[in-house]
């Protein structure tokens, strides 16, 4: 297997070359976005992802307003489903690898949530792509014990596994707790965001720091069991896309705002870091 790291383009503030050149520099090998609604801008997306040259995840939020994660309330399993049809749709012009989705709406009950998961499975058919459904917040997959059925259920569904949303929610670094959930969530692991989530929070303050190394060296555990799960799937490649993020996520000193850390190198170093930790146990 191989290992390639994907840029983010949540928290980037500078235009979409300059991300590809960041990118590039920094020795990943592709981009992670969302495509824009409005056409033009799309389109312009669409130029520069070529130009760029590398491969692109689209991500694809239903049911919310853009610039906005958390998922508009009470809408269907079906308002859903269309919500990612849409934007499997617009983005498909882009040749995405996959699509990667926050989806659905976690005040759902269990037969709503498997009417969703049951569609993303219809879709990739339809539309011949893998979707990946991220573990997130706001999002029915948000709860390990709730979403641990949906994986039993639904052998075939493919998952984005970012565990820090999982660590806030239940307030404890869960996946020692609960070996047979991440068994479960290795094996439908499509796709990876190393983000390093504790007891209070979906992102520590710098993964860097002495202080977080405790909930660092769980998250490597767990990763380390995805890889090997796809290890033995026959996978050819490991997808990660290290998101450290802003919006509230990055702590930031009261009153003047100064951030605690800079996101590009948190999420270059992390990056770096999980790649040898791979090297060194899946020789290329």
């Amino acid at each position: 297997m191989k290992a390639i790291l994907f840029k983010t383009l949540w928290g980037h503030e500078g235009t979409f070359p300059e991300a590809v050149a960041l990118a590039k520099e920094a020795g990943f090998g592709g981009i992670e976005a969302a495509v824009p609604l409005d056409e033009d801008a799309s389109r312009r997306f669409f130029s520069d992802l070529e130009k760029g040259n590398l491969p692109w995840i689209a991500e694809v939020s239903t049911c919310t307003p853009p610039g906005i994660f958390v998922p508009e309330p009470r809408k269907s399993a079906h308002h859903h489903l269309v919500s990612l049809e849409d934007g499997i749709i617009r983005s498909l012009p882009g040749n995405p690898i996959f699509i990667n989705t926050m989806g659905g709406y976690d005040a759902w009950d269990f037969d709503q949530a498997m009417v969703f998961h049951s569609g993303v499975l219809d879709l990739e058919q339809e539309h011949g792509i893998a979707v990946s459904v991220e573990t997130h917040r706001g999002r029915y997959s948000h709860n390990p014990w709730l979403f641990r059925d949906i994986m039993v259920r639904l052998p075939g569904l493919k998952i984005t596994c970012d565990f820090s949303h999982w660590c806030v929610v239940t307030e404890r670094l869960i996946l020692d707790e609960e070996p047979e959930i991440l068994r479960l969530a290795a094996q439908h692991a499509h796709h990876i965001q190393p983000r390093v989530g504790y007891a209070q929070g979906a992102q520590v303050p710098d993964p860097r720091a002495p202080e977080y190394l405790y909930a660092l060296e769980a998250h490597e555990r767990w990763w380390d069991r995805v890889w090997e799960s796809m290890a033995e799937r026959g996978s050819q490649t490991v997808t990660m896309t290290p998101e450290f993020g802003p919006d509230g996520y990055l702590q930031a000193a009261p009153f003047t705002q100064v951030p605690v850390a800079d996101l590009w190198e948190v999420n270059r170093w992390i990056g770096h870091r999980l790649r040898e930790r791979f090297e060194k146990e899946f020789k290329p």
